[in-house]
């Protein structure tokens, strides 16, 4: 469950990142460190990593906008950085950038246990997440689907 902030957070990273000729590919509030961490993942319009000063040119005025904001009001850390491989997908555009990419895709199964599942990924729409595991297509209905993340290796390799 995302942070109460989370989404205010993003609205507020949104224009500072934009000015740096950015996107914004995430926001994530990390309650449960001390102190709490604020991430905010930048990507470039064609989906391509940033460098490291790139992410310097947004830290500095998107620490100066929280500190104006507000929003947080206890001791935080601001971490900005790509995307990066190992990383959750979350858009549309994500979902076609790594098709045939290797992921694992964590779900929720009928009893509401966590499953991990590895394989290749074959795409999402409004219904499913399919994903080939093994030769075998698996169609992952996407309100079970917790997280899909990039994997370094293919599974089983």
């Amino acid at each position: 469950m995302p942070h109460p902030l989370t989404d205010d957070l993003e609205t507020l990273a949104r224009p500072v990142v934009v000015a740096a000729h950015l996107e914004v590919q995430s926001v994530e509030v990390l309650a449960h460190r001390i102190p709490l961490t604020v991430v905010v993942r930048v990507q470039r319009a064609d989906g391509t990593d940033v460098n490291l000063d790139e992410c310097a040119a947004v830290s500095g005025p998107l620490a100066e906008a929280i500190e104006a904001s507000g929003l947080l009001t206890m001791a935080y850390v601001l971490e900005v950085s790509s995307p990066g491989i190992g990383e959750d997908l979350h858009s549309d555009r994500d979902f076609v950038s790594f098709r045939g990419f290797p992921v694992e895709v964590l779900r929720r199964d009928a009893d509401g246990a966590e499953v991990r599942r590895t394989g290749l990924l074959l795409g999402r729409d409004d219904q499913v997440v399919q994903l080939n595991e093994r030769g075998r297509i698996l169609r992952i209905p996407r309100d079970d689907v917790l997280r899909v993340r990039l994997t370094q290796a293919p599974p089983d390799s």
